[in-house]
């Protein structure tokens, strides 16, 4: 398979690039996708959510009324969860949300977001970025190039370029990331992908190793 490399004006180069059938036209995987997905939203969880339970509430351990004779049921604290202020019964408590996912998988999962990228025609190869200095109206101007300035972007870049990134950074509806950190769930929250001409065999060396 073969895409053309666009300039930043959106023009053609001329240059085509060849994508590897292996990565961008296999069979996706819905599964991988969705255990990948769910990995990486578990993973941002911060799990420090916490509420007392009836033996860390501050109060009195006075028995509040009598045993017997009164009435009503019997109560012996008022820290009891039946109890206005009292302890919560089996509130949440502080835990790690990751897990474990084989290399394997999340492999297949992110290639089979890039084949349904291709299938979309939301695949786009881009000849290689880079800004002298940060400025966003630089970065804007590249989105306005490439016609692509109301749609929600992910650039993947060959190696970290900190005057792309930062010129970006303050546009909500972009993000740039790099080949050695791209996953699953950036690939297909953006409605279109632009792939760094550079990134290409980086990406396909990444996904083909075992």
């Amino acid at each position: 398979m073969e895409l053309a490399v666009i300039k930043h004006n959106g023009e053609d180069t001329g240059r085509k690039v060849n994508l590897s059938d292996d990565i961008f036209a296999i069979e996706p995987n819905d599964h991988a996708i969705y255990l990948d997905v769910k990995q990486y939203l578990a993973n941002q969880r911060q799990g420090t959510h916490k509420s007392k339970e009836r033996n860390e509430i501050a109060g009195s351990t006075k028995k509040i009324k009598k045993q017997k004779g009164t009435g009503g049921a019997r109560a012996g604290s008022i820290k009891s969860p039946v109890f206005r202020g009292g302890g919560r019964v089996f509130g949440p408590k502080p835990r790690d949300y990751s897990f474990k996912l084989n290399k394997k998988l999340k492999q297949l999962a992110r290639k089979s977001a890039l084949t349904y990228k291709v299938k979309d025609n939301s695949l786009m190869i881009l000849e290689n970025v880079s800004f002298d200095t940060p400025k966003t109206k630089n970065y804007i101007a590249l989105l306005n190039g490439l016609s692509l300035s109301d749609k929600k972007t992910l650039l993947v870049l060959p190696e970290v370029n900190m005057n792309v990134y930062l010129s970006s950074r303050n546009l909500p509806k972009t993000k740039v990331t790099t080949v050695d950190s791209v996953n699953t769930y950036e690939l297909l929250d953006a409605d279109n992908l632009v792939l760094c001409e550079g990134s290409v065999s980086k990406l396909e060396t990444l996904l083909l190793k075992q």
